[in-house]
């Protein structure tokens, strides 16, 4: 059976570790000097090399060649390590050996002297996965080890090692290894085993492998099976799933020229062609941050990893785009990412994302995540009534209104869900329902705006001096800055031409029914003032007389029709 690639060129020597210098020349010198730790953790991401290197360090602690030479892969310790019979190389996977019972009879039988070599070599892969007890357990052995023993631990997470471990070996952090190295050792792999392939190719399997040695070996391998003379840019793209750097760069033309209706299309077409929308929003994304690098530095050497040609296209948008939006794109896009993912319209928060990007921000019509910033209005409504009601403003000339802060304005916006949720934890669960309702926001020095729609309900719940004080509370704890609070109905809010003056509150509202103020904010429902029947026992049973009151706000009572579509 053919072994794979990636385990035939694992590297036997310090000099083949790639990408790794600041690990391999720090263990060459210590094993120079004599001074090799008892115990080393070697962190880092996947395939990075961690546990190659720890073989090769449990071979030059044993290697029965001069110093100089170790290890020397031909004495008869470095060979049985390269095959895998050498009894005093003990390797754990933690992950599926981690219970507390493991270790004590790790640590039973550390105490007996090695068989074949000059040391007892411990090698535990995946160290974090160990529980708490089996930790303990080890604590004492790593901290004092017998002379003939070393331990070498290796884990993808540090953070999950407890601090006590740490401070027991020296610590080594492998790094993702560049794509240029990737590329050379890849061109290697390739002439050594004669299979042809193009320098896109490889440049297009480094960058897939994001800094992993042992995936682009793989995926060299697999490209090596599919049956091609060469190995080309396209196939890899295609194995992979990626689109073609023509697709991603025609995106970018559309971004440049905002031109919406043309990446609608392309987007359109990639779905019908099987392609994936994640890997080509990620590609879009990797290529933005290209042109985002040279219009920040203007330092081409940034994008060694790619070839001239798309270097000098990247140039190209560098200069027709602006850095707000490129920016915006990057994490607009980056935001779209994980939802791409499935469902049944999978093209649709690429779509959404690709229309914001271009024609802006889509406000909605119902405040969600947060109201939407309040245009100024060149005459402001009047002041609140009692019921909640915007008065008709006077004949006279008003005054203008104050400016907008339109900084707090989005910073509100931005945390209006936090918002909700202080709401809710400071003054209650019909609050925050009440405020769902809001659809306009406006930010003065002194005063805030809430403007609810036609909801009046929420409007009045919310108006409700009690109330008032406390959102308002809320609110200045959310701006920094002490402020008031209006509340009125209608889609825009706008401040009051004196934004300094008290705000009016009603002389007496109802208290609302926490049922029926959940029925208007989340079930859509509308409140009709309807008058109450009159008592057949009260002499205004009949018709009231002329110039009499209507009916007091106390006994009328709020009828909840649900809309139906």
């Amino acid at each position: 059976m053919a072994q794979a690639l990636y385990r035939r060129w694992r590297s036997q020597t310090f000099e083949e570790v790639v990408g790794q210098e600041h690990v391999t020349q720090t263990l060459r010198n210590a094993l120079r000097d004599g001074r090799v730790a008892h115990a080393y953790l070697f962190a880092g991401p996947r395939g990075t090399g961690k546990t190659s290197t720890a073989r090769i360090l449990a071979k030059a602690l044993n290697c029965q060649a001069p110093e100089p030479e170790r290890p020397c892969n031909r004495c008869p310790t470095c060979v049985a390590i390269n095959q895998g019979r050498m009894l005093d190389l003990i390797e754990i996977d933690a992950a599926s050996n981690n219970s507390v019972d493991d270790i004590r009879e790790l640590r039973d039988k550390i105490h007996f002297r090695p068989s074949e070599g000059r040391y007892k070599v411990y090698i535990i892969d995946e160290v974090h996965m160990l529980s708490t007890s089996a930790f303990n357990a080890l604590l004492k052995t790593l901290e004092e080890p017998p002379a003939h023993a070393r331990f070498i631990l290796a884990t993808t997470e540090p953070h999950k090692i407890p601090a006590t471990v740490i401070s027991r070996c020296q610590r080594f952090d492998f790094r993702r290894i560049p794509v240029p190295q990737i590329v050379a050792h890849l061109r290697h792999i390739a002439q050594a085993e004669a299979i042809p392939v193009q320098d896109a190719a490889l440049a297009a399997i480094a960058r897939a492998a994001q800094g992993c040695m042992r995936d682009a070996v793989s995926l060299l391998d697999q490209m090596a099976s599919y049956g091609a003379e060469a190995i080309t840019a396209e196939m890899v793209h295609r194995v992979l799933g990626h689109v073609g750097g023509e697709q991603v760069m025609a995106l970018v033309d559309a971004l440049a020229a905002r031109d919406v209706v043309a990446g609608l299309q392309l987007v359109q077409d990639l779905l019908l062609q099987g392609a994936s929308l994640q890997e080509f929003t990620g590609q879009v994304v990797e290529y933005l941050r290209g042109v985002l690098l040279l219009q920040m530095t203007r330092d081409a050497h940034l994008l060694s990893d790619r070839s001239p040609e798309e270097v000098a296209r990247l140039q190209q948008h560098a200069q027709a785009l602006d850095r707000a939006t490129t920016l915006y794109a990057i994490k607009r896009l980056s935001q779209a990412l994980p939802e791409l993912k499935g469902g049944e319209q999978p093209q649709l928060p690429l779509e959404l994302a690709w229309i914001e990007i271009v024609q802006g921000e889509i406000r909605p019509t119902v405040a969600q995540e947060g109201p939407a910033p309040a245009p100024t209005q060149a005459e402001p409504p009047g002041p609140v009534s009692e019921e909640g009601q915007t008065e008709p403003a006077p004949s006279s000339e008003p005054s203008p209104p104050p400016p907008l802060d339109q900084e707090a304005v989005a910073r509100l916006r931005d945390q209006w869900r936090r918002f909700l949720d202080a709401v809710r934890q400071r003054c209650g669960l019909k609050q925050q329902a009440a405020l769902r309702s809001v659809r306009d926001v406006a930010v003065g020095e002194q005063m805030v705006v809430f403007a609810f729609g036609k909801n009046e309900f929420a409007c009045r719940l919310i108006a409700e001096p009690q109330t008032l004080e406390q959102v308002a509370r809320v609110l200045s704890d959310f701006l920094g800055r002490s402020v008031g609070l209006e509340c009125h109905t209608g889609e825009q809010a706008v401040l009051p031409a004196t934004a300094g003056r008290a705000v009016s509150q009603p002389k007496e509202v109802e208290r609302p029914d926490p049922l029926l103020a959940y029925a208007v904010s989340e079930l859509g429902a509308h409140v009709v003032e309807t008058d109450p029947a009159p008592d057949p026992g009260s002499p205004s049973a009949g018709s009231p007389e002329e110039g009499s009151p209507g009916t007091p706000p106390g006994r009328s009572r709020a009828a909840a029709e649900q809309s139906l579509p």
